[in-house]
């Protein structure tokens, strides 16, 4: 079937001709018809425009022109990101209704690369938490287990791709908004280096911790993806330069032999389900064998900044959503609500603890990166839980905060380091575990290598139910 093929596969045919366009939406199409409402992946759809640019794409084709690297294939935009003419509500009652009026600059890439914009993907309201319910859209649920969350916020784009709706579609991560979707939906999900992505246009930030990228089954899907969006734009201030090399052709020839890497179980902090530790250690240490690594004797303990990050997004909260209070609180929901109430009280003075508290983790992260090369850690404490939420407040028995759920993703939003969630097993229940690779910041390539060589010795399961690769 034509969703079996991994996404660069599809664009790659389309490209020479032995795959249309057109009949590619087709097949997507019928898909979303099919499963979309069992799991409220897609909340807007606009088969009309997407048919009208996989023509489009056909058209160059039979001229003997590349349409590009992304050719012909149907991808889904995630909520919080902007399409033109789109509905642009941001997960929230306060925003039902608005329309953007320009692409952002990844969207506007990927159309340039042939992409075929199928439609929006659900979120959590402004993506504030690590399940996909809202008061606009509804629950959103996991194709592995439909009665949990496939995480968030880009859960909805999870959902979709691990379902087979579309074969790859955008994300963008906070504080672990692509690598816990990715960890609970047997994804492979990259949070790039903070700037390597252009956030913009008009997305102002007190916290500069949110990335742009993809939820993605394969490694060379989102090598490619990264290839196609990365690089400076002038709306974007904190953007970063191209990074002079393609990720896509560089997979399968960098030699990592001989370099550093750490286990670390919880960072020190973190509590952990047993389960996904048993799962995410034998991977880390089977990753070490096959690719060669010196796996170091040390501990990695840093500080919970989970607070920290709330205060920051708080700040945040009061920018984006002050115009409604105090009228308005009871059209949020119950997370962003509780921001808001807080921000709109807190003190300047609350905001500096903060940023002292993230200058410290940037430090203790930087000597952690001085004695090795790679950090290994699961990427949730736990596998998904209840559709509806809320956010767990005990793991393995031991009471927690709501943040725990993000303990292991959270720090490196914080320090803009290179990280992603890559599938390696299941729990009891079936559940998709991800096991978080680490870099330092710039080194996406390495992150990449690393992926590739646990999806090429330990494959991964392309769709939600699949049996796994012998």
């Amino acid at each position: 079937m034509l969703h079996d093929l991994a996404a660069w596969e599809q664009a790659d045919l389309v490209r020479t001709g032995e795959l249309a366009a057109t009949e590619l939406l087709e097949h997507y199409l019928t898909r979303i018809a099919a499963e979309n409402e069992r799991l409220n992946a897609f909340y807007y759809i606009d088969a009309e425009a997407a048919r009208a640019a996989a023509r489009s794409v056909d058209d160059t084709v039979a001229a003997g022109t590349d349409p590009g690297p992304w050719a012909g294939v149907p991808i889904a935009i995630k909520e919080l990101e902007d399409v033109a003419t789109w509905p642009s509500e941001q997960g929230s009652l306060l925003f039902a209704g608005n329309v953007a009026t320009a692409d952002s600059t990844q969207v506007a890439r990927l159309r340039t690369a042939g992409a075929v914009l199928v439609g929006k993907t659900t979120s959590p309201e402004l993506g504030a938490v690590a399940f996909t319910r809202t008061k606009l859209h509804g629950v959103t649920r996991n194709p592995w287990h439909t009665d949990r969350t496939p995480g968030g916020s880009s859960g909805g784009s999870a959902a979709a791709v691990a379902a087979g709706l579309v074969p790859i579609a955008s994300a963008s991560d906070g504080g672990g908004s692509i690598r816990i979707p990715a960890s609970y939906s047997g994804l492979f999900g990259l949070k790039p280096t903070f700037g390597r992505i252009p956030t913009g246009p008009e997305t102002p930030s007190f916290t500069n911790t949110s990335v742009l990228g993809c939820e993605a089954r394969t490694v060379r899907d989102s090598a490619r993806w990264l290839d196609v969006v990365a690089g400076a734009d002038g709306r974007s201030y904190l953007s970063l330069p191209a990074p002079g090399q393609a990720y896509e052709a560089r997979l399968g020839t960098l030699d990592l032999t001989g370099l550093r890497a750490v286990w670390s179980p919880d960072l020190g902090y973190a509590v952990v389900d047993p389960e996904v530790a048993q799962v995410t250690e034998e991977a880390a240490l089977a990753l070490a064998r096959v690719a060669g690594l010196e796996l170091v004797d040390r501990s990695v303990t840093i500080r919970d900044p989970g607070a920290a990050w709330s205060v920051l997004g708080a700040a945040d909260a009061c920018r984006e959503l002050g115009f409604a209070y105090p009228d308005r609180l009871d059209e949020l929901t119950s997370v962003v609500r509780a921001g808001l109430e807080w921000a709109m009280q807190a003190h300047v003075r609350e905001l500096g603890r903060a940023m002292e508290v993230r200058q410290a983790l940037i430090e203790a992260v930087a000597t952690v990166f001085d004695d090795v090369d790679i950090l290994l850690t699961p990427a949730t404490p736990n596998t998904a839980f209840a559709a509806e939420g809320p956010m767990p407040t005990e793991i393995a028995g031991r009471p927690v905060p709501p943040t725990m759920s993000a303990a292991f993703t959270i720090p490196f939003n914080l320090t803009g380091n290179a990280a992603a969630s890559v599938p390696v097993g299941f729990d009891s229940a079936g559940l998709p575990v991800g096991l978080q690779i680490v870099c330092r910041r710039l080194e996406e390539d390495r992150v990449l290598e690393l992926s590739h060589i646990l999806e090429r010795e330990r494959p991964w399961p392309q769709l939600a139910g699949d049996p796994e690769p012998d």
